[in-house]
């Protein structure tokens, strides 16, 4: 499973770690990841999601995954995102009809 947010894309970075003689070593930057379900409204499930603690506090300011999903742009979300926004504007367009 890859080290990547689930919303925002978040991945590792590499770099260095630099000692007090000036030596350096590479290293890499892991992201906070956890697995975190966030109840969806317009499905009614709750969806399990790989994200970032900062992707958490954005959802939750946001007003929850279907408003946070709804209001951004499909060019700034990662696949893993987008099906899921497909999802719930299926579910919200049948909730419409019916």
């Amino acid at each position: 499973m890859a080290r990547r947010c689930d919303i925002t894309g978040k991945g590792v970075l590499s770099g260095n770690n630099v000692s007090h003689a000036n030596n350096k070593t590479r290293r890499r930057f892991l992201p906070n990841l956890q697995e975190s379900s966030l109840l969806s409204d317009t499905l009614g499930v709750a969806i399990r999601m790989r994200l970032s603690t900062r992707a958490i506090r954005t959802v939750e300011k946001n007003g929850g995954i279907d408003a946070f999903l709804m209001g951004t742009n499909n060019s700034k979300l990662p696949e893993a995102a987008l099906v899921v926004k497909r999802q719930i504007t299926k579910a919200a367009a049948k909730k419409a009809t019916a």
